[in-house]
């Protein structure tokens, strides 16, 4: 359907709740919805009458046009099932900001019916978007987990179709996307009926259900710039929790700094994929006025990720408001994006030039422990700035700006633990010794996690022990990963293997992997037909490997290729620029904050499995070099991490077999590390 179908995320409170009892009354997910039985004797007009009302817009004649098309279709295919489930019109899929056209509660099966009117035939875009549906039912929605779940297509104009009806290969319920002409309709669903038995779903018990998502950070920037609340993005179990508990901790430290005319700072932690940047995020679109005391922006140092999200949430707000009847140039809706999310150098520079204090009194710093030391800060004012008498570092001079304002302000940071991956990265220590250096009478707020060894910041809280306006809080740890919905403890198992606690990692494995398959390969090429395998629908795939992976060349895998990150995350399987194509790959610098469904590692000789820990190598003219200095092991290893917990539902390592005739690529570089992960249990495909 035309209407509804841009990635715009509509207000929930416009999906009026719809019963399924004989009268249609409100609902929170469908714009109508009603037994069978009554659908199907109900005055079409009457129907078309309950979806205009509760869209909320005002609607064009093509999507009422198409609606009159499903109503009269349905009314005629769903004859024979009077008095065996309820239909609902237009459900939401608010991970997706989408809404399905139909779905069908028929018996024991959840029929995801999506129509194409006017069309005949069965593009590819059309057959991933009823999938997707499926799929976010499957996942997301606890009623519907062990339910069969059938997406079927419906080309109206079509004759003669009925789709093959095919049980997936991951067994999981839901099955292959069906396409059918509306006169073969009534005969696939009841083929799909007979496949299996089960309870009758109640359709009261299963709309009830909650709707558990997990977003990406793309879907998650969507929907809160589109003014969604993290609560309607988040899953109701602990992580869910713990990201609600962050976003209120911080909400009442800025209420309390704004209210008593103070300054503070808080360090907000979590492991891998835990909602770190989602909570960010959460924060800055709750003050995006400009006239707004409280204005607040979104910094980061990760130049590909601030891309990323402007042109994702660019093409989002162009598309929201198209499907609304309004035309907004991609020029005007950038420049609203870009004043929202700002890459964290830019501010620097900005108020390098500027003493004025920020316009923002709330600063949200993303992956502040990848802020730039005071030697690396130094040498490029030096060099590219003129400035050969600057020496700050980069997180004091940051927090100097903040320190402008005579009143009140807050700087926010988000900490990832093991994620620093480039020269000239503090780490989070520098943040803390500017603060006891510099900034006595600033309010310091701290996850009490900041201490564990991964954050690399013991030394530089000690100096900070004996301050009187220290306050520890356990509601700034994010402890639950949300990337992996499939497992939550993925950045553990990586944790355990990087740091070669073989029989932690052995455990924590079993635990993962009957949810979120891990496997390896010597063989690339299979682990390409094991990623396509795997994807459904626009689940997305890519191939990732270190910067430092320079001996992949004669496997078609050449780092110091050019890519364009933003074609490679956002483009479609159209584009031969994207992700899906497994031709260009994506590094550390270019996956770090963002996240695949399904990823394919290739491990190069730089991280190799010595006899008593990783020997850590660069390649330099035509042979391999060792790496001495431990900030640059910490880098390379860290670089794997970020690898390595990339994936939301699975993924496929690659350690080449290596080649005898070449010097640079001995077996017995790769050889080691594919019998250490063996060895964990991975097993081979």
């Amino acid at each position: 359907m035309d209407f509804f179908s841009s990635n715009s995320l509509l207000p929930l409170a416009l999906a009026q709740e719809i019963s399924l009892t004989t009268s249609p009354a409100k609902s929170l997910r469908a714009f109508y919805g009603a037994s069978i039985a009554d659908f199907i004797h109900a005055d079409p007009s009457f129907v078309l009458g309950c979806l205009s009302d509760n869209s909320g817009f005002s609607i064009e004649t093509t999507q009422r046009d198409a609606w009159r098309s499903q109503i009269s279709i349905l009314q005629n295919e769903l004859l024979t099932f009077a008095g065996k489930g309820s239909v609902l019109f237009e459900f939401s899929v608010p991970r997706l900001g989408k809404r399905i056209d139909v779905l069908a509660l028929i018996d024991h099966v959840i029929f995801v019916i999506e129509f194409k009117v006017g069309e005949a035939l069965f593009n590819r875009s059309a057959v991933d978007q009823v999938w997707d549906y499926a799929l976010d039912l499957k996942n997301f929605h606890e009623t519907s987990h062990h339910c069969m779940i059938a997406p079927l297509l419906v080309a109206t104009r079509a004759t003669s179709v009925n789709g093959v009806v095919a049980m997936s290969h991951h067994s999981d319920g839901v099955l292959q996307p069906i396409n059918t002409s509306p006169e073969q309709l009534k005969d696939t669903i009841n083929t799909v009926l007979q496949l299996s038995d089960g309870d009758r779903i109640d359709a009261t018990v299963w709309e009830a259900g909650r709707y558990r998502p997990t977003p990406t950070i793309i879907e998650a920037a969507s929907a809160l710039y589109g003014n969604h609340s993290v609560a309607d993005l988040s899953r109701s179990d602990a992580g869910e929790k713990n990201l609600a508990q962050t976003s209120v901790a911080i909400s009442k430290l800025i209420t309390e700094a704004q209210a008593m005319r103070k300054k503070a700072i808080c360090f907000v932690t979590g492991v891998p994929g835990a909602g770190k940047t989602l909570v960010g995020l959460d924060v800055a679109t709750k003050h995006m006025d400009a006239e707004s005391d409280l204005h607040s922006v979104y910094l980061s140092g990760n130049g590909p990720l601030v891309s990323i999200l402007r042109e994702a949430l660019t093409r989002d707000e162009v598309a929201r408001k198209k499907a609304i009847g309004q035309k907004l140039r991609k020029g005007e809706a950038r420049k609203a994006v870009d004043a929202f999310i700002q890459n964290v150098h830019h501010f620097r520079d900005a108020y390098l030039a500027d003493e004025q204090p920020p316009v923002d009194h709330v600063v949200i710093f993303d992956e502040a422990q990848r802020a730039w030391t005071l030697e690396q800060t130094t040498q490029f004012m030096a060099r590219k700035k003129g400035r050969p008498d600057f020496n700050r570092s980069e997180p004091d001079f940051l927090i100097s700006c903040l320190d402008r304002h005579p009143d009140w302000s807050v700087v926010i940071c988000l900490v990832g633990g093991g994620q620093e991956i480039n020269t000239g990265e503090a780490g989070i220590g520098e943040w803390l010794r500017a603060i006891h250096d510099h900034y006595p009478d600033w309010e310091v707020h701290i996850s009490p996690h900041l201490q564990d060894s991964e954050y690399g910041a013991e030394a530089a809280l000690a100096t900070l022990k004996d301050r009187a306006n220290i306050h520890y809080n356990e509601d700034l740890h994010l402890a639950v990963s949300m990337r992996s919905f499939r497992a939550e403890h993925v950045s553990t198992f990586v944790k355990h293997l990087l740091d070669r606690q073989h029989e932690s990692a052995r455990a924590v494995f079993q635990q993962v992997q009957s949810r979120y398959p891990i496997v390896i390969t010597r063989d690339l090429d299979k682990a390409k037909r094991w990623l396509r395998e795997k994807a459904r629908g626009t689940e997305r795939f890519g191939m990732v490997v270190s910067s430092q992976a320079q001996r992949l060349k004669p496997h078609a895998i050449d780092v110091r290729s050019p890519m364009d990150p933003i074609h490679w995350f956002l483009d479609d399987k159209d584009d031969v620029r994207s992700s899906y194509y497994l031709e260009d790959v994506a590094t550390e610098f270019h996956v770090q904050g963002l996240e695949l469904d399904w990823a394919c590692v290739v491990w190069d000789a730089d991280l190799r499995y010595g006899v008593d820990d990783w020997e850590y190598r660069s390649f330099v003219g035509s042979k391999w070099q060792k790496i001495h200095l431990a900030h640059r092991q910490m880098y390379l290893k860290n670089a794997y991490r970020v690898l390595l917990t990339r994936a939301r539902q699975g993924m496929v390592i690659v350690i080449p077999p290596g080649d005898h005739n070449d010097p640079t690529r001995d077996p017995a570089f790769y050889d080691p590390v594919y019998s250490y992960l063996a060895d964990l249990g991975i097993k081979e495909i």
